[in-house]
């Protein structure tokens, strides 16, 4: 069972939708009424969202006036379902979504719960898919009927939430299960992609995918590829979820093409005795090598020069404090921020991102204080580094929370509307 949940500024053109009222849809015979709520029944599409816009005459300044909802359950769990049944579960689905407290990593409620049981709202079976899946559609107002606001923040999140607990609820396949099922396949399906690739390139992955029926999105910075996402119909994939061990990730995808196509490599290699030039890896003057990192080393139990190219590592490009540095860092760190600072969560992932790499590679330091003069810094004397019995990761995931604890993590979307 999955639901998505999503507040609209076009009420009049949601309801119309859903009541099958619109002119695009094809058939509105197979639209049925499955209730309504706190209004009287029977009324048309215009007649339900006038009742709705008179809820919100008290609350002006609320852009999205109604809130627009989706259940769909499986189809071999509903087959048999009457029109009370479709009542009850909309019932179920609306106290689910209700009772929840949403709160951030650090235990702060950012959405209250909300009432939409107490809401109106105007529910609709809808049997006239493609598919031919049977589901509900629902508009509710934003104003509950004891004029308090339902919180539309993170609602997305409420409504996953709601349909995993009533499908749990009812012995029900749950879309994270789904999910957890499909990502065997998804995995085989990519792995397949990269043999039938005779040379590696992005656009040969994403044009055999796209045969097998995926949607590739790649993540850049600055024309690097950092992320993708593959998407099949609803369900979305990370890189990270896939294959093992993280080898179809972006930074160890190439590695992983490379050990699959590693036989033909051996088969070409016998008409050469002796290969001309072996792998080059990117040299560095000793000058450079040599290079010590800003007097924040002196502080530091261990230091790590990523400065010069070390099996694993990927070159990156990062700025801090209005310079650009560039260093090798290693894939499963790179692999780390970018999942820690997620490009489609946060608004401010490159900030962080930025500062946390300068952390990890010692650029800077989070107890850094500024002079009271205002003519630059001064190092305090708390020590910042890797201790000798901490591994790269562990190192890597404090730099995160430095940087987040530093400059804050701002979701897409925030908490603007009303």
């Amino acid at each position: 069972m999955i639901a998505k949940a999503k507040a609209v500024a076009h009420g009049i053109r949601a309801m119309l939708y859903v009541s099958g009222e619109s002119r695009n849809k094809k058939h509105p015979e197979k639209i049925t009424r499955v209730c309504d709520n706190f209004m009287p029944q029977g009324m048309d599409a215009t007649g339900i969202f006038t009742e709705m816009k008179f809820a919100t005459m008290n609350h002006p300044n609320i852009k999205n006036n109604v809130i627009r909802m989706e259940i769909s359950p499986a189809m071999e769990h509903t087959e048999n379902f009457t029109l009370d049944d479709w009542r009850q579960l909309w019932q179920d689905f609306a106290a689910a979504f209700d009772i929840q407290e949403i709160r951030d990593k650090d235990g702060k409620v950012v959405s209250m719960q909300t009432n939409i049981s107490g809401s109106k709202s105007s529910i609709w079976l809808h049997e006239e898919s493609n598919s031919g899946i049977p589901h509900l559609h629902a508009i509710v107002s934003r104003v509950d009927e004891k004029g308090n606001i339902n919180n539309d923040h993170a609602i997305h999140l409420r409504a996953q939430r709601a349909a995993e607990m009533i499908a749990r609820q009812r012995g029900w396949t749950t879309a994270q299960h789904i999910h957890e099922t499909n990502i065997p396949k998804v995995s085989a399906d990519c792995m397949e992609a990269l043999r039938e690739l005779d040379k590696w390139s992005w656009d040969g992955y994403q044009e055999r995918l796209t045969a097998k029926g995926y949607e590739l999105y790649l993540r850049k910075d600055k024309d690097v590829i950092r992320g993708y996402v593959l998407l099949k119909g609803n369900t979305k994939f990370k890189a990270s979820e896939l294959g093992k061990g993280r080898n179809l990730t972006a930074s160890r995808i190439k590695q992983t093409w490379e050990k699959l196509h590693s036989d033909k490599t051996q088969q070409v290699r016998p008409a050469t005795k002796q290969p001309v030039v072996s792998t080059p890896k990117p040299s560095v003057p000793n000058g450079t090598r040599q290079k010590p990192q800003p007097v924040i080393r002196q502080n530091n139990p261990i230091f790590e020069n990523y400065t010069t190219y070390k099996p694993n590592s990927q070159p990156t490009e990062f700025e801090h404090d209005g310079k650009t540095y560039n260093r090798y860092l290693p894939d499963k760190v790179l692999d780390f921020f970018n999942d820690e600072f997620d490009y489609r969560e946060l608004a401010n992932w490159q900030d962080l991102q930025n500062l946390a790499m300068a952390y990890f590679t010692l650029i800077t330091s989070p107890y850094e204080v500024t002079s009271g003069g205002g003519g630059g810094g001064s190092q305090s004397d708390l020590k910042w580094g890797r201790d000798p019995k901490e591994d790269e990761i562990e190192f890597a995931r404090r730099c995160a929370q430095a940087a987040s604890n530093r400059i804050g993590r701002h979701s897409k979307g925030g908490i603007k509307r009303k």
